[in-house]
Formats: C-alpha cells, sequence, structure tokens
C-alpha cells in the first residue's frame, strides 16, 4: 500500500494530454469527419470519438488482402448506445433495426451492459446513423471513453415495483454523471457552436476520469448486473417488516469492482468490488458523484493499464477510500444491511409480473440480432416491434426481454415467436443457454482470438464432454473474450476463456452462481484439444464426487484443484 495518499505527479499519458488539448471533446472531429481522401479519422480523434460513444475499427479478416491491394484498411464504426437499464420503446428498435439494415451490418448487438451495438457503419454515414437515433430520443453519448457509461439495472423480470424505482434510479444516475459538454450535440446533431471556453465539468473535470467508469444497480436475489464487476454498484435493499414491505429502503455501496487485466502483467487484476455501507435514496446522487470525484481527483493519470478505481482503492486501501468519501459527504454511512443473491442468470419463457403483465424472455446468442437461414430473428423482433404495446428491455447477459404485454396479447406473440425460431433457445441446454461471449474478431482491435464466433462450436463441445458424463443438464456457466479485458465477464464465470493468441486461450475456472467469487487461472495458452481434455478429466471427478446440488464452481475448490492468485 502506498504512503503517498497524494494524485500522482509523473507526468500525464498520452490520452491524457489528447483530452486536456480537446476543448470539451471537440478536437478536430469536424475537420476528420469530412475529410474525404480517407475512411479513417486522425489519431487523437481516435480516442475524442469514444466519448460519444463510437470506436473507430477496421474489419481484420480483410487487412493482409487489403494490404496486398496497397489499400488503406476497410474503416468503419461501431456505435454503441447510452440506455441506462436497457429500456427501449417499439418505436426506437424499430428505428434501431432500421439503422442496422441500411447503415451498418444487417444485425444487432445487444451488449453485457444493456445495450446496443451497430457495426460497419463508414465515415460518411456516421452523422446520419447519430441523427437517426437522435430522432426516437437515443444517442450514445458517454458510451464510451473515460466517463461512467451506460449504468446498468436489474431487468429480469419486471416482476415487482421496485424494479421499475431501480430503473428509474439508474436513469437519474446516467444524467446526473454524464459529461457537461455540449460537443456531443454541436457535432452530431448541428447544435450551436460554441465560441468561448469549453464548458464546465463540475463531475468529471476539465480532463475527464482517469479510465472508463462502470456503475449498475441490482435487485437480490438475483445478481443479473454482476454488481461486483463495477467501479460503482448499489444493491437494493428492501422493507421486509415496515408498513410498506417490498418498498425501497436504500442502497448497499459497492465500491471498487474491475474485470480487466492484462496478460503478463501481474500488476493488472480483476477485483471483486468492497461493499461499504448503507445509504437512503436521497442520498444516491451525492453519494455516486462523489465516488466519481474521488477518482477523478486520485486515480492514475499516467498509467492507463493502472487507471481504474479498483488500483486507486488498493494503492491507498480501503479504510482510506472510506475515510476520503465520508470526509467529503460530511457523514459516515452506517454498516450495510443483509443481503442474498442465490443467482446471476436470466430466467427464461414467459412470467407473470406484478400487475398482471407478461414478460417474456428470449435467449439472443451472444446478443447478436441478426437474420439467419431458418431463423430471421431481426425480422421477427421488428414483426413483434410493430404489435408490441410494452417496452423491450435488454438483460445484462445479452438477451431480450418483450416486457409489460397484456394477456390478449402473448398468443400472436408466441406465433411470431414460433415463426421466426425466436424460441429455438429456450429449449437448450442450460450450458449453452447462459453462455456469454464478448465480439472479439474481426472488428475489435483488442482481439487476440476468436469469441464471438467460436461461441457455437466451443459450446457444442463441452455439451459432448456433459453428454459422455450424463450431465447435459447442469447449470454451468461459460463465458469467451477474445483478449483479457472482460467484455463478457469472464472472470465471474466458472468456465472461463480468454484470448492469447489465434486458437489460443487461458483456461480460468472456479466462479460461482452469483457472481461473488473470481475465477483463477487453471491452464495458461493452450489450444482446444487441451482445453476440453482438462474439462473431461474434471468433469468425470465432478460426476463421481460431487454432493446434491454442488455447482461445477464450487466443487473444484472443495476438492482443492484451484489455487488462488497472488497479486503483485
Amino acid at each position: 500500500m502506498s504512503t503517498d495518499l497524494g494524485p500522482k505527479l509523473e507526468p500525464e499519458s498520452a490520452v491524457e494530454k489528447i483530452k486536456k488539448a480537446s476543448r470539451g471533446l471537440r478536437g478536430t472531429l469536424v475537420e476528420s469527419l469530412h475529410d474525404p481522401l480517407t475512411g479513417a479519422i486522425r489519431e487523437p480523434d481516435t480516442q475524442l470519438i469514444k466519448f460519444h460513444g463510437s470506436y473507430m475499427q477496421d474489419d481484420r479478416d480483410l487487412r493482409a488482402e487489403r494490404e496486398h491491394q496497397k489499400l488503406e484498411p476497410a474503416y468503419s464504426f461501431m456505435i454503441r448506445t447510452r440506455l441506462p437499464g436497457g429500456v427501449v420503446t417499439p418505436t426506437q428498435w424499430l428505428a434501431l433495426s432500421q439503422i442496422a439494415r441500411t447503415l451498418a451490418t444487417g444485425t444487432l448487438r445487444l451488449t453485457t451492459r444493456q445495450a446496443f451495438q451497430v457495426h460497419g457503419v463508414i465515415k460518411k454515414d456516421l452523422m446520419a446513423t447519430m441523427q437517426a437515433m437522435n430522432a426516437v430520443l437515443i444517442d450514445s453519448i458517454a458510451a464510451c471513453g473515460d466517463v461512467n457509461r451506460n449504468v446498468m439495472a436489474s431487468a429480469n423480470p419486471v416482476e415487482s415495483k421496485l424494479h421499475q424505482e431501480v430503473y428509474d434510479w439508474a436513469v437519474k444516475l446516467s444524467e446526473h454523471l454524464k459529461p457537461r459538454t455540449r460537443a456531443y450535440h454541436e457535432i452530431w446533431l448541428d447544435g450551436e457552436k460554441l465560441t468561448g471556453p469549453a464548458e464546465e465539468e463540475p463531475i468529471l473535470g476539465q480532463n475527464y476520469l482517469p479510465r472508463k467508469f462502470k456503475t449498475g444497480i441490482v435487485v437480490p436475489p438475483n445478481n443479473d448486473v454482476d454488481v461486483f464487476s463495477q467501479d460503482l454498484g448499489f444493491i437494493a435493499i428492501l422493507d421486509t417488516e415496515g408498513l410498506e414491505e417490498g418498498a425501497l429502503l436504500g442502497f448497499n455501496l459497492v465500491v471498487g469492482g474491475g474485470l480487466g487485466a492484462t496478460h503478463g502483467e501481474p500488476q493488472t487484476y480483476p477485483r471483486i468490488g468492497d461493499v461499504i455501507g448503507f445509504l437512503t435514496p436521497d442520498q444516491t446522487l451525492m453519494v455516486a458523484e462523489t465516488v466519481v470525484m474521488i477518482q477523478r481527483d486520485f486515480g492514475d493519470r499516467t498509467d492507463r493499464k493502472h487507471a481504474r478505481l479498483k488500483y486507486t482503492i488498493d494503492d491507498r486501501g480501503i479504510d482510506w477510500f472510506k475515510g476520503e468519501l465520508f470526509r467529503r459527504l460530511g457523514y459516515v454511512l452506517p454498516p450495510a444491511r443483509p443481503y442474498k443473491f442465490t443467482t446471476q442468470g436470466d430466467r427464461f419463457g414467459w412470467l407473470r409480473g406484478f400487475d398482471g403483465r407478461w414478460h417474456l424472455t428470449l435467449r439472443i446468442e451472444a446478443g447478436r440480432v441478426a437474420d439467419r437461414p431458418g431463423a430471421p430473428h431481426l425480422t421477427g423482433l421488428e414483426k413483434i416491434a410493430a404489435v408490441h404495446k410494452g417496452e423491450f428491455r435488454l438483460t445484462a447477459n445479452q438477451n431480450l426481454i418483450i416486457a409489460n404485454v397484456e394477456q390478449a396479447d402473448c398468443m400472436a406473440i408466441d406465433q411470431i415467436v414460433a415463426d421466426h425460431n425466436l424460441g429455438r433457445a429456450l429449449f437448450t441446454t442450460p450450458l449453452r443457454r447462459d453462455a456469454l461471449a464478448c465480439v472479439s474478431l474481426p472488428t475489435c482491435a483488442l482481439a487476440m482470438a476468436e469469441a464471438e464466433r467460436y461461441l457455437p462450436t466451443f459450446v457444442e463441445r463441452v455439451e459432448e464432454l456433459l453428454v459422455k458424463q450424463n450431465m447435459k443438464e447442469i447449470p454451468l456457466t461459460l463465458r469467451i473474450t477474445g483478449c483479457p479485458n472482460g467484455c463478457a465477464r469472464p472472470y465471474l464465470a466458472e468456465i472461463a476463456l480468454i484470448g492469447r493468441a489465434p486458437g489460443r486461450y487461458t483456461l480460468r475456472l472456479g466462479g460461482d452462481a452469483t457472481g461473488e467469487r473470481l475465477n483463477v487461472i487453471y491452464r495458461d495458452n493452450i489450444d482446444e484439444p487441451s482445453i476440453l481434455t482438462a474439462l473431461d478429466e474434471l468433469f468425470a471427478r465432478y460426476r463421481g464426487e460431487k454432493t446434491d446440488g454442488e455447482r461445477f464452481g464450487d466443487f473444484l475448490w472443495r476438492i482443492d484443484v484451484l489455487k488462488a492468485e497472488k497479486r503483485a
């Protein structure tokens, strides 16, 4: 633990210099967008456009061919929405689907942060895409970049008034913590051009945060947002004994979660957040902004690999953090209230809500909504949106809830689901139903190995191992990412593959069923046959030695085949 409790004063990173010179995230984005000689934008602007919700990418499948032809890479842009709690209306769904068909790759992707991503938007269509989203009141402000990103909230199921209240808090937090700069409106929506100094940023600061910042709210007993992976988390506490049974008493505060790491650099690591106290609803916004401002002031601005809140806390200690938080608040938070998580996944099929309306949760493999042979899901969901009177809710597990359906409309929606094979994945193994994967290749610049494209194949091979042991129906969490940055939250899964190189992965094992325990490295930098051999051996032991109801991840710790990882 560092004895120097002040902010680091070492030379700032290159990204910090870009932010400082950006004049409120404007940079030279306008000039880049109007440069007709390239499909790319200027290097500093590739950092700034993230704050506007977009990444510049290129199709890595085509790199070698285009280089051989002496062409620049096939540049395009991914756009991610800011969508607190993951809720959209049917009108908004139809608009996004139309954007995907006409301006992107013809697919929508549901992310593990309850947002949409559209891929393959070329530079000349960026403006039209942003404006089409804005026309239905969707934006991408702060969906990426060194800011508080899309605020997550328990979405599955919408079965109580509390879920609606928690969603409302997600919206409030998102609005309260987003950047104040009008650069987004100025650049993409033809807003009034700023002539004076950049706008003040009272919470984020003129240099914004040292690194990305993630916030989520969860309603026990289902930890569907993996609240301990968040920089800032809120665990809803219900009134179970008072006059308003089921009402929101407040939140337990979680700080310092984060799942990104770098291969071969043990000073980087995933971390589970700490529960540090209880707050009432009226304290929520002040506590949230104070946590953000502590990270703004003390986070590492010299080394981006060391810039998340988890490192700020570990460098100085959780007691230091609590002391700084309580000093700035002017009061001490009382101890956390009791809570219990029992699951972290989604509940599929129809579920009746507290008000008599119905909610249908559909499995969307790897979150990719597309029209494929025999499975025209994009078209099917467009048809549902055309008749649906409720809303759509994206889950943190890349699935979709057709929410708030009147009983009289359930049969019509069921027919569309059947006609477009949208329900096929509901009748599959728990392994396949709950598996997650990041996008990875061919578009993610950080990808080292396949993830989304590899998921169906790898799941099938693991299923074969389970069938061999007569365990096909056991619940089992599997997550695959193409790099160690953690977008599909692999470090919390019972089985995780983390990309090392083409066809090679780190095999991590031992997460639990509630998102409260990190997994650990079991085998590093191995290929598929080695992964399957290792799992086959462990599945055989699991079948013969497990106790009733014992999860695979718990079993591995009990038989002492896993070793806790030590931090550098």
